[in-house]
């Protein structure tokens, strides 16, 4: 033996030796790095976070501060607002005389209304007299002037009023008012509440003075009634209440917060869960109202650049630790590359023997099905010997052709991949099939398996023939085949088989009689299992299309009734399942047509086009699998039929409102304006006029002409000096006590009411 022979495995061993060597080092070198790494962002992460704590503490501190200083400025200029009001001789003669005149009241409501526009902030005043039981009101929105107790849209002030003594003097009070006297709308105020009861007898009120200041001055930072509640502002009132954009906050959460925050004295900040989500909760000390201010942040948003840090580190580990477990497999790899090789290649050539020999067998078996090759004996059983078929072609034997169901819309979907799904039905009917018979799945055109099967295993039990028990599991492993393909594949399948055969000359003929079988899906419905001899119809039955039906079909639907002619294709529908299916699909093609000249005919007529239309969306009649789909196209039909149809009509119909009520505006002044006269003018019969415009509106059109009368005549009241007698002829009366009474029934007063001296204002709040 040479000296270079017995150096090899020398060689080989110190190589390897040295390549364990250098992969523990290599490890141990990225353990270190590791460890060293991530303790040191631990260290970091733990400081900067406390860093960032006190940053947006100490921000959010200064805030809240500022926030309170608004309040107490707010706070200072309603007591000093009241202050002046109450040194106001004219203000006073409504808070403490009994029957002030009107000319008081316009001057006492003039100076609060002054009030109201040098202080923006201000939304409303009241000044109550208990002697009158009045309320005067100065308000930019809902009602303003004086109103009784029972006048009052905000009757929440009468209750404050009576339990005063339960609210501290100079503290806001948040609540709602509602900004119109239909109480609609409700806006959000903090109330201040100024009264006089010395001397009182019985703690009774002698006045008061309410200040509402809108809650938007106050919570120019604090959440409204967003859902967000995190990085909002809130207030702890004085009374222990949450308050959140000047909504109380009751929940068990809100609960919680004030009572940890109560159970600390001065301002600070702590960690905790609010709203699902860590937060960042900051809080000052309470103030002269003994109010806490208090900021919830986002824990996640605080410590954002923080956990940037953190995550940058961790991956920068992760990195080193990638790279050098990349670098051990390189090297690895580098050592079995050849071996690698070698396995690789065996396993490429025997994925291209198989398939090869799949695709081989695959055309022969679709060449017999379809005709295109001999069938002789013994070339068969040698070509199917060569191919690795073991099927017995002297035995009996049977058809079992699988549908996907909904195919067409199922292979535009899925484009590619169609064939993949059918190989895994294939693969899924012969594990199945091979259970208890010789089988082959074929794949056909289309959406279509063809299952073969050839002679049983099964044993007959004594109480059934062998035809019987071959039967029952027959159609019991077909239904597996179903619910298998449905579990796995998200697929429906209908099949169709055929009677027993011992002649594999009968093989086209089976399938094409297994083919007209699978169309009776049609009348069974997706899934189904069809027994081809069934579906045989005598040939005496001769399918004849009802003309006169289709001649009614058309009338109901140019009428608008779907209804009836939905019954009419169920009609023409149920009565082909008596006839071959033949019959069905010249049906589903005469009722395409007739429905298609129907929706054409009202394109033309109403000038609106058919998404529907059934030559644009219905696929051929032989692509139509089921009665189910038929009946889904045309119930798709009849329905924007007849909504479009009506809905059209409705717009006519708005139309001619539209006329009536822009010619009643027009002519109101002409006394001739009547029923008549706008029907003649339209050129339609009163009667049916009347009847529309009633229909519609709920309201007669002579109604409606006396509405827009009294409407001008209020407006020419309330703004310009002309006479009564004037207005009336303006606004097309001719009699002016007829004119008096129409109003006063309408109004309430007469217009001789609203032209009294300082009343002008009742006619715009009318009109209002």
């Amino acid at each position: 033996m040479h000296p270079e022979e017995g150096e090899v495995p020398l060689r080989l061993l110190t190589a390897f030796r040295r390549m364990n060597l250098y992969m523990k080092l290599l490890l141990g070198i990225v353990l270190v790095t590791v460890v060293t790494l991530a303790v040191a962002s631990a260290i970091l992460f733990f400081y900067f976070t406390r860093i960032a704590l006190g940053q947006v503490y100490r921000t959010d501190l200064d805030s809240l501060e500022q926030t309170s200083r608004e309040v107490r400025r707010l706070t200072e200029s309603a007591q000093t607002l009241t202050f002046q009001m109450y040194r106001n001789t004219t203000i006073t003669q409504l808070l403490y005389y009994g029957t002030p005149n009107v000319y008081e009241t316009v001057a006492a409501l003039t100076e609060m209304n002054n009030y109201l526009l040098t202080m923006p902030y201000i939304d409303s005043i009241y000044a109550y007299n208990p002697r009158t039981a009045n309320v005067y009101i100065a308000a930019d929105y809902g009602q303003n002037g004086p109103y009784a107790k029972s006048e009052l849209a905000d009757n929440d002030i009468l209750t404050l009023l009576d339990n005063y003594t339960d609210y501290k003097p100079l503290v806001p009070i948040p609540r709602y008012v509602w900004t119109d006297e239909s109480r609609t709308e409700r806006k959000a105020v903090y109330t201040y509440l100024f009264y006089d009861a010395i001397g009182s007898p019985d703690n009774s009120l002698n006045s008061a003075i309410v200040v509402n200041i809108d809650a938007d001055w106050i919570h120019k930072d604090i959440g409204g009634s967003g859902s967000d509640k995190i990085g909002r502002t809130f207030i702890i009132d004085n009374s222990g209440k949450l308050q959140f954009g000047g909504e109380e906050r009751l929940e068990a959460e809100a609960r919680d917060l004030v009572e940890r925050i109560d159970r600390r004295q001065g301002a600070g900040y702590l960690v905790g869960r609010y709203a699902g989500e860590r937060s960042l909760i900051s809080y000052t000390q309470a103030d002269d109202m003994d109010w806490r201010y208090v900021r919830v942040s986002s824990y996640a948003a605080v410590t954002g650049k923080v956990e940037d840090m953190r995550r940058t580190t961790i991956l920068i580990t992760l990195a080193i630790v990638a790279f050098g477990l990349l670098l051990s497999w390189l090297q690895t790899r580098r050592l079995y590359a050849p071996i690698d090789h070698m396995a690789s290649r065996v396993s490429m050539l025997e994925v291209d023997r198989r398939n090869n020999l799949f695709t081989v067998r695959q055309t022969y078996l679709r060449s017999l099905v379809f005709g295109r090759e001999p069938v002789n004996p013994k070339a068969l059983r040698e070509r199917f010997a060569a191919l690795g078929i073991g099927f017995d072609i002297q035995g009996e034997y049977r058809i079992a052709l699988l549908g996907i169901d909904g195919f067409p819309a199922f292979a535009e979907a899925r484009g590619a991949d169609v064939h993949v799904y059918k190989y895994a039905i294939m693969n899924i009917a012969s594990e199945l099939a091979n259970q208890a018979y010789q089988a082959e799945t074929v794949d056909l055109e289309e959406g279509l398996v063809l299952l073969l099967l050839g002679s049983s295993s099964l044993s007959s039990t004594p109480a059934a023939s062998p035809e019987q028990s071959d039967e029952r599991y027959i159609r019991s492993m077909l239904m597996q085949i179903q619910n298998a393909t449905r579990e796995h594949l998200g697929l429906g399948l209908s099949i169709a088989y055929t009677a027993p055969d011992r002649q594999f000359l009968h093989l086209g003929a089976l399938y094409r009689q297994s083919a007209e079988a699978l169309k009776y899906r049609f009348h069974a419905g997706r899934g189904a299992i069809l027994y081809a001899p069934d579906t045989i119809v005598p040939p005496s039955n001769e399918y004849r299309y009802p003309a006169d039906r289709e001649r009614r079909l058309n009338e109901a639907i140019m009428a608008g009734k779907t209804d009836e002619a939905r019954a009419i294709c169920d009609e023409l529908l149920d009565e082909t399942r008596r006839y071959p299916i033949q019959a069905a699909e010249d049906l589903l093609a005469r009722l395409k047509t007739a429905l298609a000249q129907s929706l054409t005919m009202l394109e033309r007529n109403h000038g609106i086009e058919f998404a529907a239309h059934p030559d644009r969306h219905w696929p051929p009649a032989s692509r139509i699998e089921t009665r189910a789909e038929a009946e889904r196209l045309i119930e798709e039909l009849l329905a924007e039929a007849r909504d479009k149809v009506e809905g059209k009509r409705k717009h006519r119909l708005e139309d001619l409102i539209g006329q009536i009520n822009e010619l009643i505006e027009r002519q109101y002044g002409d006394p001739a304006l009547s029923l008549n006269l706008v029907a003649e003018l339209l050129s339609m019969s009163p009667s049916y006029v009347g009847r529309l415009y009633k229909q519609h509106t709920m309201n007669t059109i002579v109604d409606a002409i006396q509405k827009v009368r009294l409407e001008r005549a209020m407006e020419l009241l309330a703004r310009t000096h002309l006479p009564i007698a004037e207005i009336a002829e303006q606004c097309g009366f001719t009699s002016t006590s007829y004119f008096n009474r129409l109003f006063k029934k309408h109004y309430g007063l007469t217009p001789t009411d609203c032209r009294k001296g300082g009343e002008r204002s009742i006619g715009e709040d009318l009109l209002t």
